[in-house]
């Protein structure tokens, strides 16, 4: 400020002494304050220049950090599972896009052919369904697309789409759903997609029937392990709307399930007779859950609230209705993991019950998983109170138990190990399963071998990307 002050002087003087020259008469009080005016606009004038400078050096400074902000941004943070909590892509300022997906390329090896626990092929033809292994290369990779739009009062929307490429060569599709709510209060949801899980594995990976579709679940000929997943959707032959309630630590749930009713059996039989749709079921699937730091426990039950929605007709030309079928279960779940992630063991206790037409089911079963390693037991009991055998020759009832009246036992242990973060990759892993199955029947006419049993092995390639 002191070089600009003297600066102004020197202009003014030299100002005041080119006035002197032009006008000789004026008197020195007059030139004087002609001197201060000029001085002061000077200084003025410098201020503004100065302050005009300052402002200049703040915008450069600010655009500077902006910049330094944008080089030093933070990565994008990745979950266990590879998909990044952050949004991948945005269209615009509302929605948010996520695409992922998995590899699952299966391994397998199995003591004989046919389904796990069966003692036959199918329906009318000899129990025993030979003794060649049972070698098979499976899986599928999964795309999938997520959408989601949040406003600032926590209201949500958003979709989901997950179709497969499997090993077979087709085309199909996990889940399909679209959904809307509020955030940690409630949700609805309609589309093809998964309820509850009411009978939990932690990360078993070989057994055949803890499918998760509502399809050919019931194999005739079959031994049946009820899961209850008869109405927890993701089916072929129809769509589920779902409702869920948030309330402190307690979950309630209803989901409903329209679909084809034949399409939970295998090749459409039940208990010796070819089924007939009429219309199609609707399963209504109500849960509670109390969810604690550690511990959680879950009730629930499915029906199918349709009457004569599917039968068949028997030799007096009358339709039989065999569409009756009500679950229920519970589910107890111990998570030392979220405590304790090396240490920790997540158990599972959980039961099922099955009052359906000519056949009542029931199946208990627990699993425990501990630094990788997962055990478990399921036993399974069914009580089949009726079975036709119109077509079944008489040659063959000797030896073909399953063909009457009667109950049977499944046991079933199984195992599995996880090889996490194969070649240091942390969305690669190996798992390792195999299972062990025992039916033993409850013959009341026939005097073949009760007892029939399965085993097996898996390798299970699975990738996130």
């Amino acid at each position: 400020m002191t070089k600009i002050k003297a600066l102004a002087l020197f202009v003014g003087l030299a100002v005041s002494g080119s006035s002197v020259a032009a006008a000789s008469q004026s008197s020195l009080e007059a030139r004087m304050a002609q001197l201060e005016q000029r001085l002061q606009q000077a200084e003025m004038r410098a201020e503004t220049a100065e302050k005009q400078i300052q402002q200049l050096k703040h915008q450069d400074i600010k655009r500077e950090q902006e910049i330094a902000s944008v080089k030093e941004a933070n990565p994008v943070e990745v979950k266990k599972d590879g998909i990044s909590k952050d949004k991948l892509l945005t269209l615009n300022g509302f929605d948010n896009l996520k695409l992922y997906g998995d590899v699952e390329f299966n391994v397998d090896g199995a003591s004989r052919t046919g389904q796990l626990t069966s003692v036959r092929t199918s329906d009318n033809k000899n129990w025993k369904p030979g003794n060649n292994e049972r070698w098979d290369v499976n899986g599928r990779l999964l795309i999938g697309l997520d959408g989601y739009r949040r406003n600032d009062n926590g209201q949500f929307s958003g979709f989901s789409v997950q179709p497969t490429a499997d090993l077979n060569g087709s085309m199909n599709l996990d889940d399909a759903a679209f959904f809307f709510g509020e955030e940690k209060d409630w949700m609805a949801k309609i589309g093809r997609f998964e309820a509850y899980d009411m009978f939990p594995l932690n990360q078993d990976t070989f057994i055949e029937y803890s499918g998760n579709t509502a399809n050919d679940l019931y194999a005739d000929g079959y031994g049946y392990v009820y899961m209850m997943k008869e109405g927890r959707g993701r089916s072929d032959s129809g769509g589920n709307i779902l409702l869920n309630k948030n309330i402190g630590n307690w979950y309630f749930e209803l989901n409903t399930l329209l679909e084809n009713g034949t399409a939970l059996f295998a090749e459409q039989n039940y208990h010796g007779n070819e089924l007939e749709n009429d219309k199609n079921v609707a399963y209504l699937r109500p849960i509670i859950a109390w969810k604690g730091d550690a511990f959680s426990v879950a009730a629930a039950m499915e029906t199918n609230v349709v009457n004569n929605a599917y039968g068949y007709t028997n030799d007096k030309n009358e339709f039989v209705d065999q569409s009756k079928r009500n679950g229920y279960g519970m589910t107890m779940t111990w998570n030392g993991q979220k405590a304790d992630p090396e240490n920790g063991v997540v158990a599972n206790l959980s039961t099922a019950y099955m009052d359906a037409s000519d056949e009542k089911d029931f199946t208990v079963g627990a699993n425990a998983l501990w630094k990788n390693f997962e055990l478990g037991y399921i036993y399974a009991h069914n009580k089949i109170e009726d079975f036709s055998i119109e077509g079944v020759r008489a040659s063959d009832y000797d030896d073909d138990w399953f063909d009457e009246p009667g109950s049977y036992d499944i046991h079933t242990v199984h195992a599995s190990y996880l090889i996490p973060n194969v070649m240091n990759m942390e969305n690669f892993n190996v798992y390792l399963g195999a299972y062990i199955s025992m039916l033993e029947a409850d013959k009341t006419y026939s005097s073949d071998d009760d007892s029939d049993q399965r085993y097996g092995a898996r390798v299970r390639f699975k990738y996130y990307f």
